[in-house]
């Protein structure tokens, strides 16, 4: 079980549903994520869906590239929401892109009771160290 979500989670987790309902297209934005630096600067994204091939880019991993081009990948929380606002877990490969960078980050997630704070590492992400 994770941990009891803060004011800031909740706040969070309005950004994403903010930013989704913002920026909803059929077919192209599905997703909105949002997450905060320790420094307290909120990033919100989409993800990119592409009708040609089977090209799409997680709503996290814009979020954390528009943290990345500031500066600022010390990530504290990060959660995802559908287009109805609804929170869901990132998926395989954001959960590895999260752990890399920033392995301490909570995770807003759905459980049992509601929604939730959990480390990354709860998640399963399983980090590959090399020498």
């Amino acid at each position: 079980m994770g941990a009891q979500l803060s004011d800031d989670d909740r706040a969070l987790i309005e950004a994403a549903r903010r930013i989704i309902a913002l920026r909803f297209r059929e077919g192209w934005h599905h997703i909105g994520c949002a997450l905060r630096t320790r420094s307290g600067k909120i990033f919100s994204a989409v993800h990119l869906e592409a009708t040609v091939g089977r090209i799409a880019v997680c709503a996290e991993a814009v979020a954390i590239g528009m943290a990345a081009a500031a500066g600022d990948t010390d990530i504290e929380s990060i959660v995802a929401v559908n287009r109805y606002g609804e929170v869901v877990p990132p998926c395989g490969m954001c959960r590895e892109l999260i752990s890399d960078y920033a392995p301490t980050a909570m995770v807003i997630v759905p459980g049992e009771f509601g929604e939730e704070a959990v480390p990354v590492a709860a998640l399963g992400v399983r980090r590959l160290v090399l020498d």
